[in-house]
């Protein structure tokens, strides 16, 4: 299976008023949203509520987190699977991983600062508190449009109430010679919906429907929107979750951030609306974290496959 050229990425204008709930644009956005995440489990937004100044200073951020020391960096720690921090993995040398649970929650964004630098960083605090704000609000409005899609409008406000964040920061260091490229095995999210956000380094790629893989080509107003394995369920199997992966190839480190939304305390299932006789019930009412744990109980190799939700959730036939 061949790469093919980026221009197949579906591309969806969300800036200015195109993201006015209720328009015509918006209903048009809708459509293509969810036919996007039909097909192939993923588009890119251009979304310009990220002021060019909080899109350099974070990236800056991260960049500066990273050069932090090893024995400082592992006190970013969590009992939720893949939210402190992740490295010096031997199947991914080149990967560095750190997160803040809650992130839209400015004492959380606190709390992780303070581990970071004792001393204090008032403006890294504040680009990740704000950071995540921003991302929030176009979680939502994905998540709306999705609901909307679907004629399940009602069910909106429960789930946005319930919702959490995880902001991760990622790094991904250029190889030496001789070492191999792959920065991050492939693999499919369990988060509901993931919002990847990065520097100007290349390396993403996208798996599409035909099982092509299509290389992103960042900007400041272009962020990808991932379904995710949550999504999926709750969808009874019309989203797709997109698979990705990470090749570095160039001679920089690539830098990005990963905004990841999860349902804590309401269990997921299909709303009724989903289930017909076209479309049976598929999931069973799952935990979003207890779905977590599963995929960090099985073998390393299986992890990637979103098969695997079938096995922890999936109705018996």
């Amino acid at each position: 299976m061949g790469s093919q050229t980026a221009t197949q990425i579906p591309v969806i204008d969300l800036t200015g008023e195109n993201s006015k709930p209720g328009s015509s644009y918006w209903v048009s956005a809708y459509k293509k949203i969810r036919q996007a995440l039909e097909q192939h489990g993923f588009f890119v937004a251009e979304y310009d509520k990220l002021p060019l100044e909080l899109h350099d200073n974070i990236l800056s951020d991260v960049a500066e987190l990273f050069e932090l020391p090893y024995e400082t960096k592992i006190q970013n720690t969590s009992d939720k699977p893949a939210h402190g921090y992740i490295g010096k993995i031997a199947a991914i040398p080149l990967h560095e991983g750190m997160g803040i649970d809650r992130a839209t929650h400015l004492e959380e964004c606190e709390k992780f600062t303070k581990l970071m630098w004792p001393s204090g960083n008032d403006r890294f605090c504040g680009n990740a508190h704000n950071y995540s704000k921003l991302m929030a609000e176009l979680e939502q409005m994905v998540v709306r449009m999705v609901f909307e899609s679907y004629g399940v409008s009602s069910y909106y406000n429960a789930h946005v109430e319930t919702a959490t964040y995880l902001l991760r920061f990622l790094s991904y260091q250029k190889p030496e010679i001789d070492e191999a490229n792959l920065a991050f095995v492939t693999h499919t999210d369990k988060s509901f919906i993931s919002i990847l956000h990065q520097n100007h380094v290349l390396g993403l790629e996208l798996r599409t429907a035909d099982g092509n893989w299509v290389g992103f080509r960042p900007s400041p107003t272009s962020f990808v929107i991932l379904a995710g394995d949550a999504c999926m369920a709750w969808s009874n199997d019309r989203v797709k979750p997109c698979y990705h992966r990470v090749i570095m190839k160039g001679k920089e480190a690539r830098y990005a951030l990963g905004f990841f939304s999860f349902q804590r305390n309401k269990l997921i299932e299909p709303p009724k609306e989903l289930v017909n006789e076209d479309h049976p019930l598929q999931y069973k009412p799952f935990d979003h974290m207890g779905l977590l744990q599963f995929y960090d109980s099985v073998d390393v190799r299986k992890r990637a496959e979103h098969t695997m939700t079938k096995a922890y959730c999936g109705v018996s036939t």
